[in-house]
C-alpha cells in the first residue's frame, strides 16, 4: 500500500521553525564559547539527536530512569542555549564556567547515546511454567448439586393378580467327589458300630467318628448302602 504524501500542514510548519530557531541559538552559543568553525554547528546536532534518542526510548521501552535521565540533561541544555541567547548573557564575554560545560559537551553526549544504544530494555517477565494442566471446571447449578441422583433401577412389570409366580428353583448342592481310601476306612467304622450295636450307623454317628463335614457324611454314607 502506497504511503500518503507529506503534506505541509501547521503544526508541521511549527515544528520547522522552532527547530530552526533552536539549531541556531545552540550554533551562537557554541560560537560565543569558543567552538568555531564547523565544530558550532556539530553541537546543536548533538543536542537534539540526544533528546530525540531519549524520547525514542521512553516511547518504546517505556519510563525508565536512564531515558528520563538523558531526556532532562538534552532538553536543559536546549533550552538553556534558548535562554542564554535571549539578552540575558553577553555573548562576547562568556563566563568561565559556560566555557567548560560546553567543551565537556561532546564526552557527555557521547556517553549519553551510548548508553541509550546498548543499554537492555526491561524485558516482560515470562509467565512461569505449569507443570500440570489444569482440568477443566464445570459450573453446577446449586439446584443440581443438591438434588440426590437416583441410581438407574430397571422397574420390573408389576404381575396381575390371577397370575401365579413360578416356583423358585431348588438349591443345587454340589458333592465332593470322596475317596476310595475313606469309603473303605468310613465302611470298617460302619461294620464296627453295627457289630456292636446290632444297628446300621446313622449318617449323624458316621460324621463324629469321621470327623469330616455333613455334605461329605452323607455322600460317604450313600456309597455304604
Amino acid at each position: 500500500m502506497a504511503r500518503p504524501a507529506l503534506r505541509a500542514d501547521a503544526v508541521l510548519v511549527q515544528a520547522v521553525i522552532a527547530g530552526a530557531l533552536s539549531f541556531a541559538h545552540l550554533h551562537d552559543l557554541a560560537a560565543a564559547a569558543g567552538q568555531d568553525g564547523w565544530k558550532a554547528w556539530a553541537y546543536p546536532i548533538s543536542v537534539d539527536l540526544l533528546l530525540v534518542a531519549a524520547w525514542r526510548r521512553l516511547r518504546t521501552d517505556g519510563p525508565t530512569r536512564l531515558a528520563w535521565c538523558w531526556f532532562v540533561i538534552a532538553l536543559v541544555a536546549s533550552l538553556g542555549a534558548n535562554v542564554a541567547t535571549a539578552g540575558l548573557l553577553d555573548l562576547r564575554a562568556v563566563p568561565a564556567w559556560l566555557r567548560i560545560l560546553v567543551a565537556a559537551w561532546p564526552a557527555l553526549a557521547f556517553m549519553g547515546g551510548t548508553l541509550l544504544a546498548h543499554s537492555p530494555g526491561q524485558a516482560e517477565p515470562e509467565a512461569p511454567a505449569r507443570s500440570h494442566p489444569e482440568a477443566p471446571t464445570v459450573e453446577v447449578d446449586q439446584e443440581e448439586r443438591a438434588a440426590p441422583v437416583a441410581p438407574d433401577v430397571e422397574e420390573t412389570p408389576a404381575l396381575p393378580a390371577h397370575a401365579s409366580r413360578p416356583a423358585p428353583a431348588p438349591p443345587t448342592t454340589d458333592i465332593p467327589p470322596v475317596p476310595a481310601a475313606l469309603v473303605d476306612h468310613a465302611r470298617k467304622v460302619a461294620d464296627d458300630h453295627e457289630q456292636r450295636t446290632g444297628t446300621p450307623i446313622d449318617p449323624d454317628t458316621l460324621r463324629a467318628r469321621l470327623g469330616v463335614p455333613p455334605q461329605l457324611a452323607a455322600a460317604i454314607a450313600a456309597q455304604l448302602d
